[in-house]
């Protein structure tokens, strides 16, 4: 199966990783559990943010080493598998503490292109 094209991932990873950052700034913690649809809605946010980094040619990722792609992947690996175990203070760091400053990076590689 040929290789998507990059740019199209790298966007896709660069606007839900803005989504759900930008979605976490409206809730505080507590709200992962309280509110069903917004747990569900981050879950989805970084599901697709690994769905797409996996499927980043080879050669794009050892080029931008700097992007953390084997850690985004196995985040996607780790919700999907683990549904039913997710530690929402987990997630709530990811989302709050990584995402901010992985942003910058996709934006970074989107302009390399």
């Amino acid at each position: 199966m040929p290789h998507r094209d990059d740019s199209l991932s790298l966007r896709q990873m660069r606007d839900h990783a803005r989504e759900a950052a930008d979605l976490a700034k409206l809730h505080v913690r507590a709200d992962l559990e309280a509110d069903r649809l917004l747990g569900l809605a981050m879950l989805q946010l970084l599901l697709i943010l690994g769905e797409a980094a996996s499927r980043v040619s080879p050669a794009f990722r050892e080029a931008h080493a700097e992007i953390p792609w084997g850690q985004i992947v196995a985040l996607r690996n780790r919700l999907i598998h683990g549904y039913d175990t997710i530690d929402f203070d987990i997630l709530w760091k990811i989302v709050n503490s990584d995402l901010p400053s992985l942003i910058p990076l996709l934006e970074a590689a989107i302009a390399s292109r």
